[in-house]
């Protein structure tokens, strides 16, 4: 089992981030955040569409009460991308990654959440002039805003000065998202898959429907007790009827021009197939001659109940192929499997027989360290896929 990288093109990527491929990831969640990290060592054009669906935690006390997508996913993931060399972007982190106390009372968390408007807060006087004046206006627009009844504990600061954005701009997501990004520097792009404030919805196998992403996960409420038969989209978690969107045309655009095209470890569901759920990903995604690769997850996940290796590629390609009714070829989709089957643990065996059957290659390489086990290592997933535009050109 060798690795496919190669080193002298790794060391010039490295030299030359700036120039790096548009390597493009379908995620949502916390997964990829260390692997961002790392990534923008490599590359500061990689591209990044996230689900804005999420429903628990502080985003859905936000998603609540002002009608908004999630923003807690894309704020996480703009961190991890930021410009590491740019003076404000660790003071700026460590503000928009700090959370309210959970066990304080509403007139401390009040008291706190002034300390900050003021200017007085470590976390909001360290950062230089005038980006400190911006951000304040923002958490004051949400502070101006919010309900008397709104519960702070727990909060993330950061997303309450997205949510002030937000408010401050007649509810345009990706306005909000791309004054962040200018603000941090981001080396990359990071988008909403689409603006739309709506909510994930699952059916079960035994028939149950399970409405909001955070009662799919397995973190906030009980792991799922039966197998996920379908996932859909909502904008009513009172009623669940599932509803339509349609993927934008600058995402469209982004997908085009993609050099690598990623479905990476996360919640299979919430974090990995939502993305597809909007019509024409699929078709886009098919429309690309970039090398497209599944890195499946390693471990756990509630989300896969009961599912082998070979029942997660078919459920990726369904999805993949919703938006023409399987007209596609497999290939069209999805051209690798990498894995490492020597120190990582999977669901069942790898199905070589069924891929090679529909012209999908399995990778297997080093991707797990003795740092990282029983994890991918960031560093080694990073390096292998910025080698795969290259491997396959020159096939």
């Amino acid at each position: 089992m060798l690795p496919i990288s190669d080193p002298t093109q790794l060391a010039y990527s490295h030299r030359s981030a700036h120039l790096g491929p548009q390597l493009l990831f379908f995620s949502g969640g916390s997964a990829l955040t260390a692997f961002s990290q790392q990534l923008k060592r490599f590359t500061h054009n990689s591209i990044h569409l996230v689900t804005p669906f999420d429903s628990g935690g502080s985003s859905a006390k936000l998603r609540q009460h002002f009608c908004m997508p999630a923003v807690g996913d894309l704020r996480s993931r703009l961190l991890a991308l930021a410009d590491d060399d740019f003076p404000d972007s660790s003071r700026i982190a460590h503000l928009f990654g700090y959370r309210l106390p959970w066990n304080i009372s509403q007139n401390a968390l009040q008291e706190e959440l002034l300390s900050l408007l003021s200017g007085e807060h470590s976390r909001v006087a360290q950062i230089s002039m005038p980006l400190r004046t911006i951000v304040l206006s923002k958490l004051s627009v949400f502070y101006t805003n919010m309900p008397v009844s709104f519960d702070l504990r727990g909060a993330s600061i950061g997303n309450l000065i997205l949510a002030g954005d937000y408010i401050e701009h007649d509810a345009k997501l990706e306005s909000c998202i791309s004054r962040f990004a200018d603000m941090v520097q981001v080396q990359g792009r990071v988008w909403p898959v689409v603006n739309d404030n709506l909510h994930l919805g699952a059916l079960l196998q035994n028939g149950q429907t399970v409405l909001g992403q955070h009662n799919l996960t397995g973190k906030e409420v009980p792991a799922l007790s039966s197998p996920i038969a379908h996932i859909f989209l909502t904008d009513n978690l009172a009623t669940g009827k599932a509803v339509d969107c349609q993927l934008g045309e600058r995402n469209s655009q982004l997908i085009a021009a993609a050099n690598l095209i990623c479905y990476p470890p996360g919640s299979f569901y919430s974090s990995l197939l939502a993305n597809f759920l909007p019509k024409g990903v699929g078709s886009a995604i098919a429309k690309n001659n970039a090398p497209k690769v599944y890195v499946p997850n390693l471990g756990h996940d509630p989300e896969q109940l009961g599912m082998s290796l070979t029942e997660l590629v078919k459920t990726l390609l369904t999805h993949l192929m919703g938006d023409d009714n399987g007209q596609v070829a497999a290939n069209q989709l999805l051209n690798y499997l990498l894995i490492d089957s020597n120190n990582g643990k999977y669901c069942g065996e790898v199905p070589y027989l069924y891929l090679s059957g529909l012209g999908i290659e399995v990778i297997d390489v080093p991707l797990v360290s003795l740092r990282s086990a029983p994890y991918y290592d960031n560093q080694l997933l990073v390096e292998t896929l910025m080698s795969l535009p290259l491997r396959q050109a020159v096939r």
